[in-house]
């Protein structure tokens, strides 16, 4: 079996209000369009992705957000061009995102090109476009030891 790629990630977030507006108007900047939306999740669809969040248990909601703890560490879409990946930028610090790493090649994988941000809750987003087969072609390579 080979799997035909993620079908949907839903996270869990502190600032679910917050982080409600933020991914309104993120989500439809990258295609994706509301599908869902109560009191305990947003849910938004398209690109053959859906993505969701919804509020913490109240335990955790004074427990912020650590990428190096058990979960996850951040989020990547992938884009279709360069200029999506440029496109994103302006969006995004319109909308208060702290910027991580603005649009910027690396050395991911040949011709990768990134831009790397964080939504309120603190959770880093990234918005890529590797051309071609990226690190899935023949002799193609990652280095884990790569700052990520």
């Amino acid at each position: 079996m080979e799997v035909n790629g993620i079908a949907h990630i839903q996270i869990s977030v502190r600032r679910f209000t917050e982080c409600g507006a933020f991914y309104g108007e993120l989500m439809p900047f990258l295609g994706l369009r509301k599908v869902h939306e109560s009191d305990r999740l947003l849910y938004w669809v398209g690109a053959r992705t859906g993505f969701g969040i919804s509020p913490v248990d109240p335990a955790q909601a004074d427990a912020p957000h650590d990428p190096m703890r058990s979960g996850l560490h951040h989020l990547c879409f992938r884009a279709r061009s360069r200029y999506d990946v440029d496109a994103v930028y302006p969006m995004v610090r319109e909308l208060g995102a702290e910027i991580v790493r603005a649009p910027e090649d690396g050395p991911w994988a040949p011709g990768y090109y990134s831009l790397s941000f964080y939504d309120p809750d603190g959770i880093r987003l990234e918005v890529n476009h590797v051309p071609g087969e990226g690190v899935f072609a023949e002799g193609a390579g990652f280095d884990p030891a790569s700052d990520y």
